[in-house]
């Protein structure tokens, strides 16, 4: 269905768990309370979420965390919703650590494509950034997952005096191997507004220092809003998610639902609908007029250009960005 803007809206992002099994600064750094697991909703009320977007034009669906593997089960909502009539595509988003051991059931329960976040190549700098030496694990995910035949997409987040100068070694994945590589820009959100943020637009000049002939591929790679590039003789893509220097609110096709059950128009604004009420506490109905409320008040456009206007105080993996 449309929202207020006239945007054709198709596409949900679930958190299913705000718990995750490292550390990174920007999403989820030491000492993080999490919600305790009753108030986290089921597979069950995720799945009638599900039906019920579905009925409204929504039928390709993310899943996110926080760290979504750390939930014990969660190939069963794959399954789950894949089942579900009119459902078009069910993806995930994982930093890879348990990817491998869980790939086998995903693959049975029906996922369609994983994107995989790796913001650095070298082990010690993995270590400083997560909190935990496992990049190992992570790059026998990724190869697994492409001898699989599974969709790839690695995302990247640089940051300014971390792992910025990595940007060469990171987007020589894609040289030989047929995944996208998407630079990410750091949004000012929790972590994110301290700064670090590198502009993709720098970047992108930095590419085209090193490899001029890269050319605009307009293909479709997926439901986000990255815009996707193509360097000759490379296997797989690159990609640029610009929130604040690409600005794509006029494309936004989304709303997120935190693991709470908290239905948000936009990652910018705090603004949100509880429809873990409507689901424990109402009626079908109910469920289906918080998901209309949330796609109607869609705001125009975010304002990540101006931070004092941003009123997400919450960390990334709080509300499954």
């Amino acid at each position: 269905m449309k929202d207020a803007f006239g945007r054709e809206i198709n596409y949900m992002r679930i958190s299913i768990t705000d718990r995750c099994n490292l550390r990174c600064r920007y999403c989820m750094p030491e000492g993080i309370q999490c919600v305790p697991m009753q108030d986290i909703l089921t597979f069950e009320e995720i799945e009638r979420v599900c039906r019920e977007a579905v009925g409204l034009g929504i039928t390709r669906f993310k899943i996110t965390g926080g760290e979504p593997l750390v939930r014990l089960g969660c190939p069963a909502l794959v399954r789950m919703i894949r089942r579900i009539p009119g459902v078009c595509e069910v993806t995930m988003t994982t930093n890879g650590v348990a990817l491998k051991q869980y790939l086998p059931e995903l693959l049975v329960a029906g996922l369609d494509a994983v994107n995989i976040s790796l913001d650095t190549l070298d082990r010690e700098k993995f270590r400083q950034i997560t909190g935990f030496d496992r990049l190992t694990r992570v790059w026998d995910s990724i190869d697994a997952a492409l001898e699989s035949g599974l969709r790839v997409k690695i995302n990247t987040v640089l940051q300014r005096g971390i792992n910025d100068g990595e940007w060469e070694k990171l987007l020589l994945l894609a040289e030989k191997r047929a995944l996208d590589v998407r630079f990410i820009e750091l949004m000012p959100i929790g972590y994110g507004a301290n700064g670090g943020m590198v502009s993709n637009v720098d970047l992108m000049r930095r590419i085209r220092e090193r490899y001029p002939q890269i050319e605009p591929d307009a293909t479709v790679h997926g439901n986000g809003p990255a815009t996707y590039w193509r360097i000759p003789g490379f296997e797989g893509g690159v990609g640029f998610i610009s929130a604040i220097h690409g600005k794509f609110c006029t494309r936004c096709n989304r709303i997120r639902m935190t693991a709470v059950g908290e239905v948000k128009p936009c990652l910018c604004y705090e603004r949100s609908f509880d429809i873990r009420h409507a689901l424990r506490d109402g009626s079908g109905d109910e469920v289906r007029e918080t998901l209309l409320c949330a796609i109607q008040a869609k705001p125009d456009m975010h304002c990540f250009e101006e931070r004092e206007a941003v009123t997400e105080r919450r960390l990334m993996a709080k509300i499954g960005g």
